[in-house]
């Protein structure tokens, strides 16, 4: 049963939650991941700040979308809040009624006029996992033979209509990490911000060997002034 909560439009308090996805929850699309988190809230009867206007939603500003299929154990969602809440009242209350699969991780009391954020990402950092046929030394080539070039053009969608766009620019790093079997684990270290975005099947792609499955893990947001939350 949901709580119900006054609709403050002024905002008193900002908590910046880093919180997990796991199981189940990484096929949670980025706008059901909005209202899990606005459900979530409500029903824990945290006092939300709401926007203005004949529509008013919760004032939650996220880092950056996860795609559907990642897990992660570094995302960000700062809460704006109407009234004052002690912050181990604030986590308690959330913890209790988090979804299987979505782990509150750190709860950190920011100031209010921090930067939204998305508006200060930089990179992200994935653990990725493949499973090829290929050898050690056939997919470690494979990643040189990519960051040897110099332009890796593709073509996305945006605005409904298919745009041409340079991946190598995206790329920080590439490093191979280990083998057990036919899985290869790999590091990657893409942009990840308003700059835009590089994502870790693209690379897969890219380094052209024969892969079967793949797992993507979000391990690291890293912001403009080099902090870095969570490894």
């Amino acid at each position: 049963m949901e709580v119900s909560v006054l609709m403050y439009t002024d905002v008193v308090q900002r908590y910046r939650v880093t919180f997990g996805v796991s199981g189940p929850l990484i096929y949670t699309s980025v706008l059901d991941m909005g209202r899990l988190w606005e459900r979530l809230l409500r029903r824990a009867g945290i006092p939300l700040a709401y926007t203005q206007g004949f529509n008013p939603h919760p004032r939650l500003q996220f880092a950056s979308a996860l795609p559907v299929g990642y897990s992660s154990d570094c995302e960000l969602v700062d809460i704006l809040l109407g009234e004052i809440m002690a912050p181990e009242a604030f986590r308690a209350a959330i913890e209790r009624h988090a979804p299987p699969g979505l782990s509150i991780l750190q709860v950190e009391d920011v100031p209010l006029k921090a930067p939204a954020p998305q508006s200060s990402m930089r990179l992200a950092h994935y653990r990725v996992c493949v499973w090829s046929p290929a050898t050690r030394d056939q997919v470690g080539a494979a990643l040189a033979r990519l960051l040897e070039q110099e332009q890796v053009i593709r073509q996305r969608i945006r605005k409904g209509e298919m745009k041409d766009y340079d991946l190598r620019p995206l790329i920080s790093s590439l490093e191979y990490q280990g083998q057990e079997g036919d899985r290869h684990e790999l590091s990657m270290t893409l942009a990840c911000g308003p700059q835009g975005a590089g994502r870790p099947e693209e690379i897969i792609d890219e380094i052209q060997i024969p892969v079967s499955r793949y797992t993507i893990h979000r391990s690291q947001l890293v912001w403009e002034d080099g902090q870095e939350e969570r490894q």
